[in-house]
């Protein structure tokens, strides 16, 4: 959410920024929020007045009686009454203004960073530099599944049958592979100074609005039924959640956090669930990183996020790209944002593995977390990214390790978290 004073300051810096981001039809909510704001700071002031007319008679009133001019005195005590009802009129439409306002302000997009490339949509995103050779070797590489099945480490027919589709259940050496991937991104990122968590699962409404829009409330989050509590869809949510209403003295800057959970996503849209596969799914588990900072301080800390993704993957020896999102595929509360892409031999292109993003100050106004130094308080930035998110990693690491007989090598850095194996071997039927 911008700041209603650029709004008010600057509406054609907001409007130019609503076109690069291709939402013209956000446009006319620029007028509306002027509009709506001016009437809104007319009834405060116009209450503001009316409140200091009211003291001034008030005071009057005791005068009166005390001279005994008693009719006098009740004509005030009557104007008194009327202007407490004017004033309550007046309240009740501020309230209704500022809900009003509010809800239009949660849309009209945050003001991007003048790096992030303009296009369309995700076919316009922009490579920005790979790390790694990627490779395909001269034997076949099977589909994820396939690979799994035959190292008899995944059943997705019982799956079906406890939970429907987009749901699996892992076993054996590739279930231990899924939980060391995670054990290891922990502690890599204990090691690079992060502190670690494991928050709530579930969170209330007022946290999903300060931290996502509704658009990707709806398209992403399970509501429990009859509770103020949705299941996160990534532990940020938590994360940046347990800020809400603070105030961080600016020596205690910055926050940075590392998170596991488990996700919870709908998954609704054009890309929809995999009736067999484990890359887009309901239920998945994940390493998050999270930094709260100040202003001047968060793209250094954007940069740190995203090398943090790519090192982890690198110890991996999967190969990566990152890609720059454009403006269009720039989800609105974003100031920059990049995707994390690892190497799939099978389909010898890259994918999405992971997602770094800088918000700048929005969620930190939706929140109220602010920072307070030397000259007052002033909003926090606040950045997320992914370390890592199996299943879709194992994806990555069974095709980028896989040997010709269907055996897949174990990258040395997870092999203290898979007792020492180096190899999971095709089971002997």
């Amino acid at each position: 959410m911008i700041d209603i004073k650029l709004l008010r300051t600057e509406p054609d810096i907001v409007r130019e920024n609503i076109k690069k981001k291709f939402q013209d039809d956000k446009l006319p909510l620029v007028d509306k929020v002027i509009d709506l704001d001016k009437e809104y700071r007319e009834a405060k002031q116009k209450a503001e007045a009316l409140r200091n007319k009211r003291n001034v008679v008030s005071k009057e009133i005791g005068m009166l009686m005390g001279q005994g001019k008693k009719d006098e005195a009740m004509a005030k005590k009557t104007e008194v009454t009327d202007m407490a009802a004017e004033l309550e009129a007046l309240s009740v439409k501020e309230t209704e203004l500022e809900a009003e306002i509010r809800k239009i302000m949660l849309t009209i997009p945050n003001i991007i960073d003048p790096s992030v490339p303009i296009g369309k949509d995700d076919s316009e995103n922009v490579e920005n530099e790979r790390f790694g050779e990627p490779f395909v070797p001269d034997f076949e590489i099977p589909y994820h599944v396939d690979i799994m099945e035959k190292l008899d480490g995944i059943e997705l027919d019982p799956a079906r049958d406890t939970s429907g589709n987009g749901f699996y259940y892992l076993k054996g050496d590739i279930a231990r592979l899924h939980s060391a991937c995670l054990s290891y991104a922990r502690d890599f990122m204990i090691d690079r100074g992060f502190t670690y968590y494991i928050p709530p699962y579930m969170i209330r409404s007022s946290v999903v609005d300060g931290v996502m829009s509704f658009a990707e409330m709806e398209n992403m989050m399970y509501k429990i039924e009859g509770e103020d509590l949705y299941l996160i869809g990534t532990s940020e949510h938590s994360m940046i959640g347990k800020f809400i209403d603070t105030i961080i003295e600016e020596d205690k800057l910055p926050q940075t956090l590392t998170s596991y959970s488990p996700c919870f996503r709908k998954e609704v849209g054009a890309h929809g669930i995999e009736e067999r596969g484990v890359y887009r799914i309901h239920q998945f588990e994940k390493q998050e990183m999270i930094v709260v900072c100040k202003p001047e301080d968060s793209m250094k800390w954007y940069d740190v996020l995203w090398k943090n993704t790519v090192d982890y993957f690198r110890s991996l020896d999967v190969p990566v790209r990152t890609l720059e999102c454009c403006s269009g595929d720039l989800a609105d509360l974003k100031v920059k944002s990049c995707d994390v892409e690892a190497w799939s031999p099978r389909q010898k292109k890259y994918f999405e593995v992971g997602s770094c993003s800088n918000l700048g100050d929005a969620q930190a106004r939706r929140l109220k977390i602010r920072i307070k130094g030397e000259n007052g308080t002033y909003l926090a930035h606040t950045l997320n990214n992914t370390c890592v998110a199996p299943p879709r990693m194992l994806i990555a690491l069974l095709e980028n390790n896989l040997n010709e007989d269907g055996s897949i090598r174990i990258p040395e850095a997870l092999r203290p978290y898979m007792g020492g194996k180096s190899v999971i071997e095709v089971p002997k039927k």
